[in-house]
């Protein structure tokens, strides 16, 4: 289905799988009583699956949005924090969660069945990338006409490229590898570098991407892509991955993402992530860090 592809791509960008490997990933072993335990590789430690190199989600230094998330949960645990680093290449599911040497991976699409989604503790979308002062700070729909011979950066397979073809924009855009060796290239990075340069009049990125790279930058404008009325829907929601058969992980996680939400928003307000509520508007601030 196109809605299935669509997720594939996103899940490709967010967390750099391209097509994760589909085999089964083993159930965990659990008992008629529910013991944690029996679900979790080592229950007094949170041990998290994630890139050591794939900012602004997840480093080898701790400095990104899901090992901040992943402390404060580690904290609200009363747990030691650990991880179990993999690249979030083919197969990266299957050899961190699928075989139990990790129990949680911190963000994953809502909806996509490689791993059973916890509740989602944020909703983004793809953004649109401008310099302020620049004329194309209050463009909001890739159906603008005031993008129509614009060079505007995309990475190649996402979503919004089908938007941009759609709305004519393809043939002046600039593409940028989706896959790529996060070791020696980073293709947001290099899109902002072009932006700040002049080579390019805009860009398109995945919400916490272009939050994230846009607030380094400095001097940039992020619009959400929330209005677009053909190709694609460019919002989703991002939940945590755990194992199919982990239910009482499960609910454990949901109930700290609802009891933490607030300091959930923090973390990601702080990382300049565009939050949209239910209904496709801007999360402020101060909205979000008195949310329950």
């Amino acid at each position: 289905m196109e809605a299935d592809r669509h997720r594939r791509w996103l899940i490709s960008l967010c967390l750099m799988v391209a097509s994760c490997a589909m085999g089964d990933v083993a159930s965990a072993q659990t008992t008629d009583g529910g013991d944690l335990s029996f679900e979790l590789v080592d229950p007094k430690v949170l041990r998290v699956c994630a890139d050591p190199r794939n900012m602004p989600f997840s480093n080898e230094k701790g400095e990104g949005i899901e090992n901040k998330l992943a402390e404060l949960f580690a904290d609200k645990l009363q747990k030691k924090l650990d991880y179990v680093f993999f690249p979030q290449a083919t197969g990266f599911v299957r050899m961190t969660l699928g075989a139990h040497r990790c129990d949680v991976i911190m963000g994953f699409p809502q909806g996509d069945d490689i791993v059973q989604g916890t509740n989602p503790y944020y909703r983004t979308t793809y953004a649109l990338v401008a310099k302020a002062g620049g004329g194309l700070e209050d463009v909001d729909t890739l159906e603008d006409p005031r993008l129509k011979g614009k060079h505007v950066g995309i990475i190649a397979g996402t979503p919004p490229a089908t938007n941009m073809a759609i709305a004519g924009l393809m043939s002046d855009a600039k593409p940028y590898p989706l896959m790529i060796d996060t070791r020696y290239d980073n293709s947001a990075q290099a899109m902002i570098d072009d932006l700040s340069a002049g080579k390019i009049d805009a860009g398109v990125l995945w919400g916490p991407m272009a939050g994230y790279y846009a607030k380094k930058a400095g001097s940039l404008h992020i619009t959400p892509l929330v209005k677009e009325t053909t190709g694609p829907k460019l919002v989703y929601r991002i939940g945590m991955g755990v194992r199919p058969a982990d239910q009482n992980w499960k609910r454990l996680l949901n109930k700290l993402i609802q009891e933490n939400q607030g300091e959930i928003n923090k973390i990601l307000i702080d990382f300049g992530v565009p939050l949209l509520d239910e209904n496709d508007r801007p999360l402020g601030a101060e909205a979000a860090r008195q949310a329950p």
